[in-house]
């Protein structure tokens, strides 16, 4: 069994990133990524602030808006617009989730897609439906195709089963892993909660997508022997052993399926790390194209 190691690939992606910026330095550019944080929750303060400090390591000109949870949604689409008039701002995202009265959506229709480093503009989604390599990829399903790709696996031709059909993941994923040419060219199946007999679906499979955000929801059952496990959930459970009162689990359930697999991502240290990995390298690209 190969533990996939998320760490050092992500490590791997930001050198290379690293370099581009310097690249672009040498010109007179710098990379600017705006990150817009509404509201305090605490998840979402945290990753602000590891986005923030990761822009920080590799030189990039990083803009960090935080606003309060009362913030209107016409108060919201000023500053997104502020920030796509701005010359010196390449990427924008807008911090998942915002408070109720925020029409999330909108925000996203209102980014220009040529800084929608997430990837989730509607024409960055047409772009990725119809292969076109102009549009942004969601950084987690790019960050799952790197993985496997370093790791040495093999998609062409493959059975491959994506578990949940979120915008952010499960679909992302799935047109990924179906589209031709490297780290693409599968058969996919897309599973979700109204699958029937999720296990025999899954264990027809030579690599599992697990995307559904439920704490090792997948076990033996659903694991053919061989089988590759990509393991995106990051949920969090009770854990008095631990000193955080909580440990951090997949959707997966690793201890129970880590010895029939061929190669498997744990959590944490699988996939999370490539996220921010590839929303710096999504950035710089940004970069890239609008400075062309």
């Amino acid at each position: 069994m190969v533990r996939i190691d998320g760490a050092a690939v992500a490590a791997k992606v930001l050198v290379e990133t690293k370099q581009r910026v310097d690249a672009l330095r040498q010109r007179g550019i710098q990379p600017g990524l705006a990150v817009v944080l509404v509201g305090d929750d605490p998840a979402s303060r945290a990753y602000v602030r590891s986005k923030d400090r990761k822009a920080a390591e590799l030189g990039l000109h990083s803009v960090k808006e935080e606003l309060p949870a009362d913030t209107t949604q016409e108060q919201l689409l000023a500053l997104v617009e502020k920030l796509n008039a701005d010359p010196a701002v390449h990427g924008i995202l807008v911090q998942s989730p915002p408070p109720p009265q925020i029409d999330e959506a909108a925000i996203v229709r209102a980014i220009d897609p040529s800084k929608d480093v997430d990837g989730f503009h509607p024409v960055n989604v047409a772009k990725l439906a119809l292969e076109d390599p102009t549009g942004f990829v969601p950084c987690t399903p790019l960050g799952c195709i790197r993985l496997l790709q370093e790791s040495g696996i093999e998609t062409a031709g493959k059975n491959a089963v994506v578990v949940g059909r979120s915008m952010i993941v499960g679909k992302p994923m799935a047109l990924l892993l179906m589209k031709r040419g490297p780290g693409g060219d599968a058969t996919v199946t897309v599973a979700h909660s109204r699958t029937k007999n999720l296990a025999a679906v899954t264990r027809a499979a030579d690599i599992v997508v697990a995307a559904i955000g439920r704490p090792h929801f997948l076990g033996a059952d659903h694991i053919r022997e061989g089988a590759v496990v990509i393991d995106v959930g990051i949920n969090r459970i009770d854990d008095p052993s631990n000193p955080k009162g909580y440990r951090l689990v997949g959707d997966v359930d690793y201890d129970a399926v880590a010895d029939r697999c061929a190669a498997i991502t744990p959590v944490p240290g699988g996939v999370g790390p490539m996220t921010i990995a590839m929303l710096m390298s999504n950035c710089v690209t940004a970069a890239e194209r609008l400075t062309a």
